[in-house]
């Protein structure tokens, strides 16, 4: 088993929740389904042409986040576009500006110091037996080139930058189950958490646990509709969350530090 891991940082960040229409509403972290446009991007794989081959059954996504963020509420000065209209009979038309504009709210993920912070995340992939040709692929390319298309945080105006990519081998990760509490460091899924312990002094550190529904497959590809979802448990800061974990987890040796991890979609 291999784990390619790498960071992500960007100023911003914008995951649009599926279900939101009339407003923008934001995931805190990405979506399975962003990671693998990340992963694509880098790639340089045809728009929609990636569903397939980056499935849950074939490669393992797992995020990690490294910098304490919130969210907050913007409000974008759009165009109101009632119409079309025809340029070739008039100037004037709502995509001139013809029937003003419109205050639209959008949500935006940042660091909790916004003039001095990032947005940065740590993602992990590793493939099953079936995706082992796609993983070497995308593992040859991170560590030997740059990304392809630039990369962002949800939104294309949201820029960010890949760095410290790194391949853990196998001697360096250690497959674990343990019915005690154990300090985890990735976002998890939530059916596999028995239990989720505070310490009465650590207050602070995990006063940001959230719980989200996430998009975690689409059917096919050229084909967006949402196949799978992911129900996960994370913090909002990097502090681990202090679990008892029903499944195995991955005790990880970096360069730098031990870390455990689960993937999204175990």
């Amino acid at each position: 088993m291999e784990i390619l891991c790498f960071k992500i940082k960007g100023k911003f960040a914008h995951f649009r929740k599926y279900f939101a229409n009339n407003t923008a509403f934001s995931f805190t972290i990405p979506p399975r389904t962003s990671i693998m446009g990340i992963i694509a991007a880098a790639m340089g794989w045809e728009k929609d042409s990636y569903y397939e081959a980056l499935a849950s059954e074939n490669l393992r996504i797992g995020l990690r986040v490294l910098t304490p963020l919130k969210k907050h509420f913007h409000r974008l000065n759009l165009l109101s576009i009632k119409s079309t209209g025809d340029l070739s009979k008039s100037w004037s038309s709502d995509f001139r500006g013809k029937e003003g504009r419109i205050q639209t709210p959008f949500e935006v993920v940042s660091a909790w110091n916004i003039s001095q912070g990032e947005v940065v995340y740590q993602i992990f992939i590793s493939s099953f037996e079936s995706g082992k040709d796609v993983f070497d692929k995308i593992k040859n390319h991170f560590i030997n080139k740059s990304p392809t298309y630039n990369i962002s945080l949800g939104i294309a105006n949201f820029g960010a930058t890949i760095y410290d990519v790194e391949l853990i081998e196998k001697k360096s990760i250690s497959e674990i189950k343990s019915d005690d509490f154990v300090l985890l460091h990735s976002v998890l899924p939530t059916q596999y958490v028995k239990d989720l312990k505070f310490d009465k002094d650590e207050y602070d550190s995990y006063n940001f646990v959230e719980e989200d529904m996430m998009p975690g497959d689409f059917v096919a590809n050229k084909n967006r509709e949402v196949r799978k979802m992911n129900k996960l448990l994370f913090s909002t800061t990097p502090y681990p969350l202090r679990v008892k974990f029903s499944e195995v987890y991955y005790e990880i040796n970096l360069p730098e530090e031990t870390i455990n991890i689960q993937f999204m979609d175990l």
